[in-house]
């Protein structure tokens, strides 16, 4: 990031302050997961073991992907659901590696779609590997994903799961179809966040739930948890495009601006800015690029956007911690309250 674009984002902002909405010392993902430490290296475990193929191409991508490391929320969902309600067999680790699969298969599709070359700090698998490559091991994923949820016997997992995944290929399609589109509103950014996105947090935290045996009232909530925890995450990744530190975040700012993609802050530039800002931000979703990045940096600071942005993550953060009140008390719906709470406070 540029000093420029840093003091841009440094300087006072007009809008109000968001500080009381967001933890000042946000827990971190390694604290999180150590209540499931044991269980995180089991699905590793599974990841490495579903991983081997006989062909080697596969297997050098494979473990390019696994090395990169990544949050993991998905799978970590699937394991604090379950434990939430006291599930004590072996499938969710198997479970929570097939959601790792359907998501690292997205990742390495979407880097394609969006020629991105940059990845978690580390060049993306088709820049290191190529287009195909990166394409046909993402199929590879995704069918050897199905495999491994067929092994488990469940059919009503079965249809949650591949539901799940052509709702987040519509998705991957509805935000094709946006890019340069100016015109999108909240509510069709919204519609890709909850297909692309939300999906598969909200499938994941739902496996945890027919795991663990629960009502139907019980599995809902564990999905409206997972959608709307889906979401903050998005929001808040999406404000990072333009606030984050590349060494955290492990990804160019402006990537977004750069492929055309009209999110939620440039979307508010447009609606409460003046009219020329309003015509900057249009003009650079429709041609793409970085050009105009130092005077929307601008236009985003002096509009609030990023506070606006953070609200609605905070109000889809609350809607998931209350979606889950039914459950037991215990340190698993503790920690699904954290991973809540990480979703809007992180920064990275």
């Amino acid at each position: 990031m540029s000093k420029r674009i840093r003091r841009m984002l440094t300087a006072p902002a007009t809008a109000p302050n968001i500080a009381p909405l967001l933890k000042s010392s946000p827990v971190q993902l390694d604290s999180l997961y150590s209540l499931i430490a044991a269980d995180m290296q089991a699905v590793d475990a599974v990841i490495r073991r579903r991983l081997r193929s006989d062909v080697v191409l596969i297997n050098q991508v494979a473990e390019y992907i696994v090395a990169a490391g990544g949050k993991r929320m998905r799978p970590a969902l699937v394991i604090l659901a379950a434990g939430a309600l006291n599930y004590r067999g072996e499938h969710h680790h198997e479970l929570a590696a097939v959601v790792e699969f359907i998501h690292t298969a997205t990742l390495l599709h979407d880097d394609v779609v969006d020629e991105s070359d940059l990845r978690r700090g580390r060049e993306t698998a088709n820049a290191m590997f190529g287009n195909a490559a990166s394409v046909l091991v993402g199929d590879f994923l995704y069918s050897r994903s199905f495999q491994m949820m067929v092994a488990v016997g469940n059919p009503r997992i079965m249809e949650l799961l591949s539901e799940a995944t052509n709702v987040i290929a519509e998705g991957e399609v509805l935000q094709l179809m946006n890019c340069h589109n100016a015109d999108v509103d909240v509510d069709e950014y919204l519609r890709v966040i909850r297909f692309k996105t939300a999906k598969l947090f909200e499938a994941a935290a739902r496996l945890g739930g027919i795991l663990g045996g629960a009502s139907r009232e019980v599995e809902q909530g564990l999905a409206d948890y997972g959608m709307h925890l889906g979401t903050a995450f998005q929001i808040i990744d999406d404000v990072l495009d333009y606030s984050g530190d590349e060494g955290e975040t492990g990804k160019h700012v402006g990537d977004d601006l750069a492929e055309g993609k009209p999110t939620l802050p440039l979307i508010h530039v447009m609606r409460c800015g003046t009219s020329s800002q309003a015509e900057v931000v249009r003009r650079a979703i429709e041609n793409g690029g970085r050009e105009e990045l130092p005077a929307i940096i601008e236009a985003i600071r002096v509009t609030g956007a990023l506070e606006e942005a953070r609200r609605r993550a905070a109000a889809e953060s609350a809607n998931a911690k209350q979606a889950i009140s039914s459950l037991p008390p215990t340190q698993y719906r503790d920690s699904l309250i954290e991973l809540a709470n990480f979703a809007v406070a992180r920064r990275y």
